[in-house]
């Protein structure tokens, strides 16, 4: 069966239902439409009406096909301080994959951003082309494949890359999305489309002004202290900014936060650089006419930290191999309810002691090495589900942040634009889209970008 029904005026839900003639399984494809912005968003529901638990080993979030035209694919490629970099090519017979495996920071590589033109390479003003992105902050998988005919068959979803999961009988699985808007004048159109969409659908408060910030990164990196702080935001007000970012380097004191090999983790401030804490500057600011904010990077953790010591079961690491190390740290285990209630106590804190701060810089610099689960070993749950829960707890921490929180500003970083999605765009104000802050640089990485 199928039936469409109108959310509101430019809004519409199609949804198609299918059942399996031999096993008790119903999946549910979604269709969203935005009818002014012309954007398409796509996903799949699959539930298990079975008397015992099955296990998905591929459940893609959409599979569009396109019939016998020269199609050419535009991907954005990437690497540190080299974000977003676009590679296109004609797509030829046989299967184009675009994928990560890394579990977390997908930028490092690539992106699941695409661009699909027909009859030619795209164009900014002329030409059919579909853009589009799939709505997931961890491993992606996205096939482009050419038959004999010319014919493209896309399938976007999660990578069932050591991601097989297993589904108990009576519960659905949610596929992320998969988010798309067709042009017919070219590259340019198609995104002035997603862009007015994102705005007004998907980023937080995404119409409202946003605050012009003084970060002091580049300025002190980890070696300040309150006076250089107080100092450097007095005059932030007569350059026309209304924000002071506190950076990297504020917290940890058995291990204090001197470099980026410690105190991850151990998110207290630290005495010796902070003696009268974070709420002090909060009022130095205030009192200099600007706002403060500060940076965290809650999902991660050093192994010179108490954070390590204590708590060695919630970070995601083999026991019998040896650790490696992106930044000289690690990723907590998200898919752990205690995890998340620690990172989501971090923010929770930071606003309870300091009711005016009015800024979250979010950053996360690590990949996922060695993916194993404590907490899933423990509780009889396959290791295969890590990949996958590891991104549903970040969104159930960020859900649970927003209720308590709904308005306040927050910046997605990760280490530059390492995470730039728009499941993740739900909860954030705005991104970071690279830590290259050359004036030239940035010009074409973020075109690439929009």
């Amino acid at each position: 069966s199928y039936q469409t029904k109108k959310e509101e005026e430019n809004v519409s839900l199609t949804s198609i239902k299918l059942i399996d003639p031999v096993y008790k399984l119903v999946v549910e494809l979604f269709y969203k439409t935005w009818n002014n912005e012309n954007v398409i968003e796509q996903w799949t529901e699959i539930t298990n009406n079975e008397k015992a638990s099955i296990v998905l080993n591929k459940y893609a979030s959409a599979n569009l096909f396109f019939s016998d035209k020269d199609s050419y694919l535009t991907t954005f490629q990437g690497e540190y301080l080299k974000e977003m970099q676009p590679l296109e090519e004609q797509l030829l017979q046989g299967i184009k994959t675009i994928e990560s495996k890394l579990g977390t920071r997908a930028m490092l590589l690539g992106t699941s951003n695409f661009i699909l033109s027909f009859g030619g390479p795209a164009r900014e003003n002329s030409g059919e082309v579909v853009l589009g992105q799939l709505a997931w902050s961890g491993n992606y998988k996205l096939d482009f494949e050419i038959d004999s005919h010319k014919n493209l068959r896309f399938i976007g979803g999660i990578n069932p890359y050591a991601s097989a999961y297993t589904l108990p009988p009576g519960k659905t699985f949610k596929t992320p999305s998969l988010i798309y808007t067709v042009s017919h004048n070219g590259t340019g159109e198609a995104s002035r489309q997603l862009q007015d969409w994102a705005r007004k659908y998907r980023v937080l408060n995404g119409e409202a002004g946003r605050l012009t910030l003084l970060n002091n990164w580049e300025a002190t990196y980890f070696d300040f202290d309150e006076n250089k702080l107080s100092a450097l935001f007095k005059d932030a007000k007569n350059l026309g900014v209304d924000l002071f970012l506190l950076d990297d380097g504020w917290f940890g004191n058995k291990y204090p936060r001197n470099n980026d090999n410690a105190g991850l983790g151990d998110w207290q401030e630290n005495i010796k650089k902070l003696p009268h804490g974070i709420g002090y500057l909060v009022k130095e600011a205030k009192a200099a006419g600007v706002k403060f904010g500060i940076w965290i990077e809650p999902e991660m953790v050093n192994p010179k930290s108490e954070l390590y010591e204590k708590h060695l079961d919630w970070v995601i690491r083999q026991p019998e191999r040896p650790e490696k190390y992106y930044r000289n740290q690690l990723v907590l285990d998200l898919s752990n309810p205690e995890v998340q209630d620690f990172v989501f106590g971090i923010v929770d804190d930071l606003f309870t002691k300091n009711p005016e701060l009015a800024f979250i810089k979010w950053d996360c610099n690590a990949v996922i090495y060695n993916a194993y689960s404590a907490y899933l070993n423990k509780n009889k749950i396959p290791q295969t589900h890590l990949y996958v829960d590891y991104v549903k707890g970040l969104y159930d921490v960020l859900k649970r942040i927003r209720a308590k929180y709904p308005s306040v500003s927050m910046m997605l970083c990760s280490g530059g634009g390492g995470r730039a999605d728009y499941e993740l765009l739900k909860y954030f104000t705005e991104f970071w889209p690279s830590d290259d802050t050359d004036p030239v640089e940035r010009i074409f990485l973020q075109w690439n970008y929009s």
